[in-house]
C-alpha cells in the first residue's frame, strides 16, 4: 500500500496536522519540495507518534529545499516533539505563529493498512516477472531459483537496495529477502538486509554488550549516521566497506558458476585490547558520498602498548577499498605515528589527474585520519589528557546533528489601533501554502496530458567547440513512437532561439535539435540514438584562457572617481592580490518545463511555461514562428523556484517545444531532467579579481583598483548588466576617495551564465570584504574596527556619485554587534583557540549595501560617447528609444553618440513588469535628472572654452552621474564557525542578522526571504562547487555530485531581526525589497572560516607563515584543509608534470 501526500489530508476536507503546521509556520515558499518534507514527517509520526527533537531532525536528512533556509520547517515541526522524560513542550518563538492554534495529532485517526494486503504475508512467495520492450525483470522467490537464473544468464545484473547508479551502472549483488541476524559475539547480516535494520540491531548490541566488545559496532554506526537519510537507509544495503574491511568483513559465495551472490556479512565483536575507528570526509556532512573514508583497527599484545596487528583500510583512494600497512611490531608512540604517516604518504599515491581531483586533499586526509585514530587510542589507553579530536563539534553544541538549538526572529509589531482587517505588517502565511502542503498545487508538469500529446527531448552537443560534420537520425527513427527530429531548418521565422543555426557548436550542452516521440521514455531513447560527428576546434574554458586569448564579449566596462596615482602615493601600505569566486547552479527544485498547445488558427499557440519572464518567452516564440506576439499566449501558474535561472534561459526550452508543436500540429511537452538542466542552462558567473588597495597605518583605505573578470560563457545573455551591477557594488559599504573598477566579460566555450539572485553584487562585495580583511591583518588591527572606520555615513556620495539618504547601516551594525555579544564572544574564541590545537573557531561581522534599481545612470567617456542605463525593460514598446531621445535633447548631442546597454527585469528585482506609459514617466524623469547633473559639472569647462565641442568639454571631465538605484537595502550579519583543522570540516555555530527591510509588509515572508537568501549564500561561499573537465564538460550534474545546503548545514543558533522604525519613503507602504540583499551576508561565514584558518596557521612556527594567505570561494573542506598547513600537508604535495591534464579545471 502506498500513502501519498494527497491521501493524508486536503484543503477540501481537512488538512493533516503535519500539513497544517508546515503551512502556518511559514515552512513552504515555492512549495515544490513541501510534499516530500510533509511525507518524511508523516512517516516519522506513523512509526513514532511521540518523537524527540533529535528524531525529528534526523527524519529530514534526505530532503532538500532551496527557498526557506530550513529554519521555519524545523521550528514548525518541533511542535510535535516531546522533551525527553517530560510532556510535549518545546520553547518556541510565538511571534510568527501561535502553536496553540494547531490541531492536535491524533494517531487513532490515521488510515489503517489494507487488511486484504496484510493477508498476503502468509501466502507463499511466487516468482514475479515483468516483460518490458527491452528488459525483463524477475524477482526470484527462493535462493535456489536465483542461482538457477544466474547460471542461465550470467551477464544479468542483480539489483537490490540500489539507491543510486554510479558511473559503472553497477549494483550491489545480493540475495533477496533479509536474512535473520544471529545472536551477538559477532553478527551476521543477510546481504539484502536494509541499513535501517543493521542500524537498529547494532544499537541494541551497543546497549547490551560491554564497551570493549562494541568498538566496531560504534564505528559502523557513526558511518551510518552520516551515510544517508532514513528513506535511503530503508532500502539501501551494504555501505561502509572501508570500516568493514578493516575488521575482517567476510563474504560467502555459494555454488560454482554462480559468482557474486554475497549471502552475508559477518561483523565480529572486539577482543580486549582491540580498538577500532571509522572516519569519513565528504563535501557536505549529511547524505553525501565520501571523498575519503576509512576503517582502522589495532590489536595490542595482552596488557601492553605493543602493537600486535594494525589494519588500515581506505575508500576513495582507488577504484576499490584498499588496505594499507598490514602489521607493525612497534609501541604505540610518536615513532610509530611518524613511521605510519611516512609509509601512508608514500604508499597511497594518487596521480595528479586522478578521477575526482582534490589529490593533495585526499592524500592528506589519509594521514589526518590515522592521526585522529592514534590520538583516540592514546586516550583510551589512558596516556595523558589528549584533546578530543572526534568528528563532532564541541560539547556545548552537541545536539544530534547539531540543528537549531535556539533561534529568534524579531520584527516590529503592527502599531496599536491598526484595524483587524488591515493586514499590512502582519505575519500572514503564504496564501498557497496549504495547497502546496497537500499536494494540490499545480506546477507546469502536473497539468494533465492532452489526448494526442507528444514528448520532446533535446539533442545537445558533447563537444565544447566543434564543427558538426554530420547528423544521423536513422537509429532514432527505429525507436517505437518516433515522430520527427526538429532543427534550425524547421524554423519558419527568425532563428535567435538557442537552437543551433550554423554548423558550429560553442559549448557542451549547445542545443543542436530535438526528437519528438509519443512518450518521454521513447524520447530519451531516440535522443540517444541521434549520432553526431564533429570536427573539434580549439576551446576556451577558463577565465585565464580567455585573458590569454583576448576572448571577450563587448568592450571593457569602467567606473571610477578621484585620483588613483595620488591615492596610492599617499598610502602607508599597499597590498595587491587575486581572488577567485566559483559559480553556482540555481538548483531550483522544479527544472525547466514547457507545454505548447497549437490552436490551429492563424498561428495561435498557448504555452504553459515555468518561467520568470513571460514577455521574453512570448516575443522569442512569436519571432521564431514569424507571427505577431498577440497570437502567442504564455501562462505561468506558479514556478518551483527560479532565483534568476528562469529569467532568460527558459526560452531555450520553450522555443524548441513551440517549434515542435508548430511542426507536428499537436501539443508537445518537455520537462528537463536535472542533469540536462544543469548542463544547458548556466548559472551564476564565476569571477576572478585582481585587486590593489592602498591604506593608512590606522586602516583607513585611500585608494583601490580592481580588475573584474567574469566567465560569461558562449553568449552575452545578461552578463553585461551583471558586470555593471558588480562595478556599482565594488565598494560594498566603504567610502574610498580614489577608486577605479574595470570589468571584462570573458567569452568562453561554456553554457552561457545568467542571472542569479544578487546579480553580480555578491561577487563584487566578496572581493571588497576580501581586501578589507587583508587591510586589517596587515595593520594588525581588529577587523570589525577597520570595517567600522571605513563605513559610509549619512549624506556621503558613492563612487558613482549617488547620495546616501536614510542610511541605516550604522544602526544595523551597532545593533548586530550588541545582539551577537560580539566582543565577549571574541575573547571566548581567542581562549578556545589557545586551548585547542586541532579545532579552531572564527568570528566575523560583515555589512551589506544593496541597490534596488529604478533609476538611470549616465557614463560619459572621454571620447564623448555616452552609455545610458535605466531601470525599464524594452519589450517592443520603444522605451529605450524614448530614453535616448530624452538624453539627446537634454545634453544637446546627436543620438548616434548615445548607447543603451541591455537592461533586464533582473537589474530591477522589485518592479512590476514594465508598463509602457508608467515606465516612460519614471525612467524619463530619472534620465533627465542625470543629464542635468552632468551639464552642471560641465559649466566651468564651457565657460573656459565657449566655442568648444562636446568632445573637448568632456575630455577633461571623467564622469558618471545619476542615481542607478532607487534606494538601498542594508544589513549586517555576524557568524561564528568551528573548523576541524585535520579534515577541513566546518560547523556553522551561530549567526545573527539585522536587516533593514523598511516597514515590513509581512514579517513572516520577509524573515523567510532573509533566511532563504542567507542559506543560498552559505551554499555559494562554502559548499557548492561546479567541476568542469579541461574539455569543458560539466562533471557535477546532479544532487549526488553537486551539494546544496541541507537541514544540517544551517547555523545551530540562527537569529534574524528586522530593523525597527526605518520606513522607506521611496516604495509602497514604506517597505523595501528583500529577496536579493541578504544573500551576501553569508560571506560572514566565509570570513569567519578565514579567521579560524588564520588562528590555525598562527600556531605553526615550522612554516614561517606570512599573515596573508589566499582562500578562494567556496571555502570547501578541501580548501580549508589545504590552508591549515601542518606536518601532514607537507608530506602530501603531489608534483604535477607539465603536460598533465587535471580531472577538473577552475573556470
Amino acid at each position: 500500500a502506498v500513502t501519498t501526500v494527497e491521501g493524508i489530508g486536503s484543503t477540501k476536507s481537512r488538512l493533516h496536522p503535519v500539513q497544517e503546521r508546515i503551512s502556518k509556520s511559514h515552512g513552504s515558499q515555492c512549495g515544490f519540495c513541501t510534499p516530500g518534507i510533509v511525507m518524511s514527517m508523516y512517516t516519522l509520526l506513523r512509526n513514532q507518534p511521540d518523537p524527540t527533537v533529535e528524531e525529528i531532525e534526523n527524519a529530514f536528512q534526505g530532503n532538500l529545499c532551496r527557498c526557506t533556509g530550513y529554519r521555519p520547517i524545523l521550528q514548525g515541526f518541533r511542535t510535535f516533539a516531546r522533551v525527553s522524560g517530560g510532556p510535549r513542550t518545546v520553547t518556541l518563538s510565538p511571534s510568527l505563529f501561535n502553536p496553540e492554534e494547531f490541531m492536535p495529532l491524533d494517531p487513532t485517526q490515521e488510515p489503517i493498512f489494507p487488511p486484504e494486503l496484510l493477508r498476503l504475508k502468509d501466502v507463499p512467495q511466487k516468482q514475479l516477472r515483468f516483460e518490458g520492450e527491452r528488459v525483463t525483470w524477475i524477482q526470484a522467490s527462493t535462493l535456489t531459483e536465483l542461482l538457477d537464473l544466474k547460471a542461465q544468464c550470467p551477464e544479468a545484473k542483480l539489483v537490490v537496495g540500489n539507491t543510486e547508479i554510479g558511473e559503472s551502472g553497477g549494483c550491489p549483488a545480493a540475495c533477496p529477502g533479509p536474512c535473520v541476524p544471529s545472536v551477538f559475539p559477532g553478527i551476521s547480516f543477510g546481504a539484502s538486509c536494509p541499513l535501517s535494520s543493521v542500524e537498529k540491531i547494532l544499537h541494541e548490541a551497543v546497549d547490551k554488550l560491554p564497551a570493549y566488545k562494541t568498538e566496531v559496532f560504534k564505528g559502523v554506526l557513526e558511518q551510518l549516521r552520516w551515510f544517508a537519510g532514513i528513506q535511503v537507509k530503508s532500502v539501501a544495503v551494504s555501505p561502509c566497506s572501508g570500516a568493514l574491511k578493516a575488521q575482517g568483513k567476510r563474504l560467502f559465495v555459494t555454488r560454482p558458476g554462480a559468482e557474486g551472490i554475497s549471502l552475508k556479512t559477518q561483523q565480529a565483536s572486539n577482543f580486549s585490547g582491540e580498538y577500532f575507528s571509522a572516519f569519513k570526509q565528504a563535501s557536505r556532512r549529511e547524505d553525501d558520498i565520501a571523498k575519503v573514508t576509512c576503517g582502522m583497527r589495532v590489536l595490542f599484545q595482552p596488557g601492553t602498548a605493543q602493537v600486535k596487528e594494525l589494519a588500515l583500510c581506505y575508500g576513495g583512494m582507488a577504484d576499490r577499498t584498499i588496505s594499507a600497512l598490514k602489521t607493525t611490531q612497534n609501541s604505540w608512540n610518536e615513532g610509530l605515528l611518524q613511521a605510519v604517516c611516512a609509509g601512508l604518504a608514500e604508499e597511497l599515491h594518487l596521480s595528479p589527474d586522478a578521477p575526482g581531483g582534490m589529490v593533495d586533499f585526499r592524500r592528506t586526509l589519509t594521514l589526518s585520519f590515522f592521526f585522529k585514530f592514534y590520538l583516540t587510542v592514546l586516550q583510551k589507553l589512558g596516556k595523558g589528557n589528549v584533546e578530543n579530536v572526534s568528528v563532532g563539534v564541541g560539547a556545548k553544541y552537541r545536539l544530534s546533528a547539531g540543528l537549531l538549538c535556539a533561534n529568534v526572529q524579531l520584527f516590529q509589531e503592527v502599531p496599536e489601533g491598526q484595524s483587524e482587517e488591515d493586514m499590512v505588517g502582519r505575519p500572514l502565511p503564504h496564501l498557497a501554502s496549504a495547497m502546496q502542503a497537500s499536494g494540490e498545487a499545480v506546477y507546469c508538469d502536473d497539468i494533465p496530458r492532452y489526448e494526442n500529446e507528444l514528448s520532446l527531448r533535446l539533442v545537445t552537443s558533447t563537444k565544447a567547440h566543434a564543427k558538426i560534420t554530420s547528423i544521423d537520425i536513422s537509429e532514432a527513427q527505429t525507436v517505437p513512437g518516433f515522430v520527427c527530429f526538429i532543427s534550425a531548418e524547421d524554423v519558419p521565422g527568425s532563428n535567435k532561439t538557442g537552437i543551433l543555426n550554423d554548423e558550429t557548436v560553442t559549448c557542451v550542452g549547445h542545443i543542436i535539435g530535438a526528437v519528438v516521440t509519443d512518450t518521454p521514455e521513447h524520447a530519451q531513447r531516440a535522443a540517444q540514438g541521434v549520432k553526431i560527428t564533429y570536427e573539434e576546434l580549439p576551446a576556451i574554458i577558463t577565465i585565464k584562457d580567455a585573458i590569454n586569448n583576448n576572448s571577450y564579449h563587448g568592450s571593457e566596462l569602467k567606473i571610477g572617481k578621484g585620483d588613483l596615482t595620488k591615492g596610492f602615493s599617499e598610502a602607508d601600505n599597499v597590498v595587491s592580490g587575486e581572488v577567485h569566486i566559483g559559480g553556482q547552479e540555481h538548483f531550483y527544485l522544479e527544472t525547466h518545463c514547457t507545454i505548447a498547445v497549437p490552436k490551429g488558427e492563424q498561428g495561435e499557440m498557448e504555452l504553459f511555461v515555468s518561467t520568470q519572464n513571460t514577455m521574453k518567452t512570448q516575443s522569442f516564440v512569436a519571432n521564431m514562428l514569424g507571427v505577431p506576439a498577440n497570437r502567442i499566449l504564455v501562462r505561468v501558474k506558479r514556478i518551483g523556484g527560479g532565483f534568476g535561472g528562469k529569467e532568460t534561459r527558459s526560452t531555450v526550452v520553450s522555443t524548441a517545444v513551440a517549434l515542435a508543436a508548430y511542426k507536428t500540429g499537436r501539443p508537445v511537452r518537455c520537462m528537463l531532467d536535472r542533469d540536462e538542466d544543469m548542463l544547458i542552462t548556466g548559472g551564476r558567473h564565476p569571477f576572478l579579481a585582481k585587486y590593489k588597495v592602498g591604506f593608512m597605518k590606522d586602516g583607513k583605505v585611500v585608494a583601490l583598483k580592481v580588475e573584474h573578470y567574469s566567465n560569461a560563457g558562449n553568449t552575452m545573455d545578461l552578463s553585461q548588466s551583471i558586470m555593471e551591477r558588480a562595478l556599482l557594488h565594488m565598494d560594498n559599504c566603504y567610502k574610498i576617495p580614489n577608486i577605479l573598477g574595470t570589468g571584462r566579460l570573458c567569452k568562453t566555450n561554456l553554457s552561457s551564465n545568467t542571472a542569479f539572485r544578487g546579480f553580480g553584487g555578491p561577487q563584487a562585495m566578496l572581493i571588497a570584504e576580501y581586501w578589507m580583511s587583508e587591510v586589517a591583518l596587515t595593520c594588525g588591527l581588529p577587523a570589525e574596527e577597520v570595517r567600522r572606520k571605513n563605513l559610509y555615513k549619512e549624506g556621503d556620495l558613492t563612487h558613482f556619485n549617488q547620495k546616501l539618504e536614510a542610511f541605516t547601516l550604522s544602526r544595523c551594525w551597532d545593533e548586530c554587534l550588541a545582539s551577537s555579544q560580539y566582543h565577549a564572544r571574541r575573547s571566548e574564541i581567542d581562549k578556545f583557540n589557545e586551548e585547542n590545537c586541532w579545532k579552531k573557531r572564527g568570528l566575523c561581522i560583515i555589512p551589506t549595501k544593496f541597490g534596488i534599481s529604478f533609476g538611470a545612470l549616465i557614463h560619459v567617456y572621454t571620447d564623448g560617447s555616452v552609455l545610458l542605463t535605466h531601470g525599464g525593460m524594452e519589450m517592443g514598446q520603444g522605451l529605450h528609444t524614448k530614453m535616448i531621445q530624452v538624453a539627446s535633447r537634454a545634453l544637446k548631442i546627436p543620438i548616434s553618440k548615445i548607447y543603451i546597454s541591455e537592461t533586464s527585469t533582473n537589474t530591477v528585482p522589485n518592479t512590476s513588469p514594465t508598463a509602457a506609459s508608467v515606465s516612460t514617466d519614471l525612467n524619463g524623469q530619472a534620465v533627465y535628472e542625470a543629464c542635468q547633473t552632468i551639464l552642471k559639472r560641465l559649466e566651468p569647462f564651457k565657460k573656459k572654452n565657449p566655442s568648444g565641442t562636446w568632445e573637448e568639454w568632456v575630455k577633461t571631465l571623467k564622469t558618471n552621474s545619476g542615481n542607478p538605484f532607487h534606494y538601498f537595502s542594508y544589513g549586517v550579519a555576524c557568524s561564528e564557525v568551528e573548523i576541524d583543522c585535520l579534515t577541513g570540516d566546518h560547523k556553522n555555530l551561530r549567526t545573527d542578522i539585522v536587516m533593514d527591510v523598511g516597514s515590513s509588509l509581512n514579517p513572516a515572508i520577509d524573515i523567510g526571504q532573509v533566511e532563504g537568501a542567507f542559506v543560498q549564500g552559505l551554499g555559494l561561499f562554502t559548499l557548492e562547487e561546479l567541476h568542469y573537465s579541461p574539455e569543458g564538460s560539466l562533471h557535477t550534474r546532479g544532487p549526488s555530485t553537486y551539494k546544496i545546503p541541507a537541514f544540517g548545514s544551517i547555523p545551530i543558533e540562527f537569529s534574524v531581526s528586522l530593523l525597527r522604525d526605518c520606513p522607506n519613503k521611496k516604495a509602497i507602504y514604506a517597505s523595501k525589497a528583500v529577496g536579493e540583499p541578504p544573500l551576501f551576508l553569508a560571506a560572514s561565514i566565509f570570513f569567519a572560516i578565514k579567521d579560524a584558518i588564520h588562528a590555525a596557521r598562527a600556531k605553526n612556527p615550522d612554516c614561517k607563515m606570512e599573515k596573508l594567505f589566499r582562500l578562494d570561494s567556496p571555502a570547501t573542506p578541501e580548501k580549508i584543509r589545504n590552508a591549515c598547513v601542518d606536518q601532514f600537508t607537507t608530506l602530501c604535495v603531489t608534483g604535477v608534470p607539465e603536460n598533465c591534464k587535471p580531472w577538473s579545471v577552475r573556470v
